[in-house]
């Protein structure tokens, strides 16, 4: 990499898939895309970058406007960067569950932060759908208030295409098409569904899961016990418009949160301190269930795979 970027947009996706060898097996080889390399240090960059391009080409905004959206974190800080660098107003909506460090981060990168009262019973660290409801309130309020213009990540289909048109296809060319799995846990569903739809254009037979939290299963279609959890940025119980079941292969949950940061950590040190995720470990025999971790958000899921243990596979992590 020796070309000198035009801005920090520029340095905004292309980044390196790296193996983990601390934990791939003669059974399992895990790779992770370290979507930290981007500016805001999260995949939700490329979405950003994509909406407010898209408005742009079709007029729907002008330097000095307002864009405003309902945010958990990574996409308010993505939205933030290039809303600075362009010339806009940026607004974040988000529930006071949602972490402090969140509301610092997006307030230094020069956005505006309006904080939305939990519902009854809520639990700051504990963002639920109930809480999130209310956000949505507040962030249609503003949009009247203001005069902004919302990218909508929940229900616009160029969060999904923001990753088959970039992530999905680099991973592919990085690993020279040698890919078995996709794991990627939802939020507003663009990740899973833009990549998992751009590796299987390549190769329809790459197995691609979801991951929601324990007592949030709504997209497997089981019981919902509770949407408020610890995993910040998604398992909320909805679908989004842009969904696609044809692109599943199974549905994986998220669980064993004290003992995946363990493993967290573990990755942290490898990356020095990045946010990322990895597998723990592989057993079984015909059913082979993988346990991976998330060092940002801590949780744990397992993958059954049906197969011979004498083939290897090579699984894809979002980082």
């Amino acid at each position: 990499m020796t070309e000198v970027k035009d801005g920090i947009i520029g340095t905004i996706g292309n980044t390196p898939l790296a193996k983990l060898k601390s934990l791939s097996d003669d059974r399992f080889e895990i790779l992770v895309k370290l979507e930290f390399y981007n500016p805001g240090l999260s995949i939700k960059d490329r979405v950003a970058l994509r909406f407010i391009e898209e408005a742009e080409r079709l007029g729907k905004i002008k330097p000095g406007d307002t864009v405003i959206e309902r945010t958990s974190g990574n996409m308010g800080t993505g939205l933030a960067i290039v809303c600075r660098a362009k010339g806009y107003k940026f607004v974040a909506v988000m529930s006071e569950g949602n972490s402090v460090e969140r509301r610092r981060m997006l307030k230094a990168l020069g956005a505006e932060v309006v904080l939305v009262p939990q519902a009854s019973g809520g639990k700051p660290g504990y963002v639920s759908g109930e809480d999130l409801d209310l956000v949505e309130v507040k962030t249609k309020e503003l949009i009247s208030d203001l005069s902004a213009y919302r990218p909508d990540q929940f229900n616009n289909p160029d969060n999904a295409r923001a990753h088959e048109l970039t992530t999905g296809e680099e991973i592919w060319e990085q690993s020279g098409g040698r890919i078995d799995a996709f794991v990627s846990y939802v939020g507003s569903g663009g990740t899973f569904v833009g990549i998992s739809r751009a590796l299987r254009k390549h190769n329809k037979d790459i197995m691609c899961f979801p991951v929601e939290p324990v007592d949030a299963p709504y997209l497997a279609g089981k019981e919902i016990k509770s949407t408020r959890h610890r995993i910040q940025g998604g398992g909320y119980a909805f679908k989004p418009e842009f969904w696609d079941d044809s692109l599943v292969s199974g549905f994986l949950t998220v669980s064993d949160v004290q003992k995946a940061c363990s493993t967290g950590r573990h990755i942290c040190r490898i990356f020095r301190g990045c946010q990322c995720g990895s597998c723990t470990e592989a057993q079984g025999s015909d059913e082979w269930k993988w346990n991976c971790s998330n060092c940002s958000s801590g949780f744990r899921h397992e993958i059954p795979f049906h197969g011979s243990l004498s083939l290897k596979w090579r699984i894809v992590f979002p980082a």
